[in-house]
């Protein structure tokens, strides 16, 4: 399967949102509190979702029913937690680090742990073996963002 350009596009802008909304979230926090900016960050996430989901051919049905399939294991749905966990703390850390800070390290984070999935293809992943042209690169990148951050 091959990403067209607006799936590059796509990602990229989601990309983009990564930071805005760990400014806009971690203020919103620093005024009302990190678990409260947490929960509206969710309810309005929620509420988009469940829009989208209405829109969808198979979203048509309003019957819930296998919503959480038997053939799915319980794990993948682990998801939630984590990114409730990033939200969290990046909700909580950017205001002491800072937004560009905090976001190198997710990304660091972030290149790591693809790599890993990628190569061992956990979680149902595609498998895209670690080659040393990719190692060059990962080293590259991870470079260019402790140089982009360094002061």
């Amino acid at each position: 399967m091959s990403a067209s350009l607006s799936h590059v596009v796509l990602v990229f802008c989601a990309g983009i949102g990564i930071p805005i909304m760990a400014a806009l979230n971690s203020h919103l926090g620093g005024q009302i509190g990190t678990a409260k900016a947490t929960v509206i960050l969710f309810a309005l996430a929620m509420c988009i979702s469940v829009v989208f989901l209405c829109f969808q051919p198979q979203g048509a049905n309003k019957n819930w029913q296998g919503f959480f399939p038997d053939h799915v294991e319980n794990y993948f749905y682990l998801g939630g937690t984590l990114v409730a966990f990033y939200v969290l703390s990046i909700t909580y850390v950017a205001p002491i680090m800072g937004v560009a800070n905090a976001i190198v390290l997710v990304l660091f984070g972030q290149i790591i742990s693809s790599v890993l999935i990628d190569h061992f293809a956990l979680f149902n992943a595609v498998m895209v073996k670690l080659t040393p042209e990719r190692v060059l690169g990962i080293i590259l990148m991870c470079s260019g963002i402790y140089l982009a951050r360094k002061s």
